[in-house]
């Protein structure tokens, strides 16, 4: 059964999209300090940045950036603005802005909250049924979803538990013997592909090695979904010739198609790397791990 199910652990409310026993989504949020995707500003234009092709803008505790092409363009130094944050502070860097239809309050600050992971993915999936383990966190959601929540003790099993606790790792297991090993920097992320004792299985004929990327691709992909890894990816895929590795665009691309944020497959480079592109939004699940 297709299912949203979430399981408070301290402070945070772990969130799972569930399709049977495989976990497609999964998201941390904490209602006490919530990331400000979708959050609601009276801000003022503090300086233009010409170089930057944007401006910064002030929400009261904290400053954000306005692109122009987000509604910066047109602004003067002073203007008062209201803004919605398309994009958490993350990597040492504050929110990224977009400028509302709204008419903005007289002084820089919060108007309203966004409505979190939770909510957005209810929205995205209004038909599923959400199982929750704590009464507390169903009657604060009571007005939004009032018919969809079903207590339920215990939401998350040991095999999930397991699943979600290997989250926090740099190294994925995809099956076979093979892994994936990541490596997170301010600018991209690189993703190793490391085909163990599956490649020594299947020998070094091209076409196997071939078969045997083809199969890790949706994994691959999940994983990435899974860590919410965004921003610029490069993968190196295992036992495999670069000019060899244009035969898994399709794959990727095809696995891609899955994505809720809609990476995109740029390609490869010279090197053979297979390109990505996802947007960045929340932070990625290992920045939020290692706060």
């Amino acid at each position: 059964m297709r299912r949203i199910a979430v399981s408070v652990q301290a402070d945070a409310a772990r969130i799972a999209l569930l399709d049977g026993d495989v976990l497609r989504e999964y998201a941390l949020w904490n209602p006490e300090q919530p990331d400000g995707v979708g959050d609601i500003y009276t801000g003022r234009v503090s300086a233009k940045l010409s170089a930057m092709a944007g401006s910064f803008v002030e929400l009261g505790e904290m400053a954000g950036f306005l692109p122009d092409s987000a509604g910066a363009a047109k602004l003067s130094e002073g203007d008062y603005i209201c803004v919605q944050v398309t994009r958490a502070p993350q990597g040492g860097k504050g929110p990224r802005l977009a400028v509302t239809t709204e008419a903005p309050g007289d002084k820089p600050g919060l108007l309203r909250r966004g409505p979190g992971p939770l909510l957005e993915l209810a929205a995205r999936f209004p038909n599923l049924p959400i199982f929750i383990d704590d009464y507390a966190l169903m009657a604060t959601l009571r007005p939004t979803l009032e018919g969809r929540m079903t207590h339920q003790a215990k939401c998350f099993d040991a095999v999930l538990e397991d699943e979600i606790a290997g989250l926090a790792e740099m190294t994925a297991e995809l099956g076979r013997g093979t892994k994936m090993h990541i490596a997170a920097t301010a600018a991209l992320t690189a993703i190793d592909i490391d085909a163990g004792s599956a490649s020594a299985a299947s020998g070094a004929k091209p076409q196997a090695q071939l078969a045997l990327n083809e199969r890790l691709v949706p994994e691959i992909v999940r994983q990435i979904v899974l860590r919410n890894l965004s921003g610029g990816i490069l993968i190196d895929f295992a036992g495999m010739k670069p000019k060899a590795r244009l035969k898994l665009t399709d794959p990727l691309t095809t696995a891609l198609k899955t994505d809720p944020l809609k990476g995109r497959f740029l390609g490869f480079s010279n090197l053979g790397f297979a390109e990505i592109l996802r947007p960045r939004i929340r932070p990625p699940l290992h920045e939020m791990l290692n706060q």
